[in-house]
């Protein structure tokens, strides 16, 4: 059974929309203060998938929009949107995806590449974008989500917002990456703990 490709439409709005794909994302890994300098270490992901509940981020540019002079609250606020990296697929079988992160990864073989491919590893999920998205076949891995602040992602979207996966695909992601994330992890009673 080959994978379908996953729909896509794109957004007019500057808002940030779940399912958005944007480019050259980065994650601040590490900041450290000598006294003298500050260093800051950055990764910089080509490819972001946003996770954040899409009800939530309307409510958040609601907030947003709301004038201080107002009667109105801001409990609605957000602090950061969830994202994920997109890796390349090809990359992912090799086993170097995680190459420019100074990472090693296990090489995966064709029958659990397969696997993998028909999202039915619950770790991972794969995605294939129509021809007129410059984007090789990705894979988003459950286990690298980041928070990335609300004000920055939107001046971000501007200049590399590539398109916004459809509902029904996007609900697929979502509902994947919140049962990976809400999985029960049990001893592994060969482990001495």
């Amino acid at each position: 059974m080959s994978p379908t490709i996953t729909e896509i439409t794109t957004d007019t709005t500057q808002r940030i929309n779940q399912g958005d794909v944007l480019s050259n994302v980065e994650f601040i890994e590490s900041i450290y203060d000598s006294g003298e300098h500050i260093e800051i270490n950055k990764i910089l992901f080509p490819y972001v998938v946003v996770l954040s509940q899409d009800c939530d981020l309307e409510q958040d540019r609601r907030t947003a929009s709301v004038s201080e002079d107002q009667s109105s609250t801001q409990d609605k606020y957000l602090l950061s949107v969830l994202v994920a990296p997109l890796y390349n697929y090809a990359h992912l079988r090799e086993g170097s995806h995680l190459r420019e992160l100074q990472r090693t990864a296990t090489r995966i073989n064709s029958d659990y590449s397969r696997y993998i491919k028909a999202n039915r590893d619950a770790r991972f999920h794969y995605l294939q974008f129509p021809d007129n998205i410059d984007i090789v076949e990705s894979v988003v891995d459950f286990k690298h989500y980041f928070g990335v602040s609300v004000t920055n992602l939107v001046g971000h979207k501007k200049n590399h917002y590539i398109c916004t996966i459809k509902e029904l695909y996007r609900e697929q992601v979502s509902v994947r990456f919140a049962n990976y994330l809400s999985r029960i992890g049990l001893p592994n009673p060969e482990m001495n703990i």
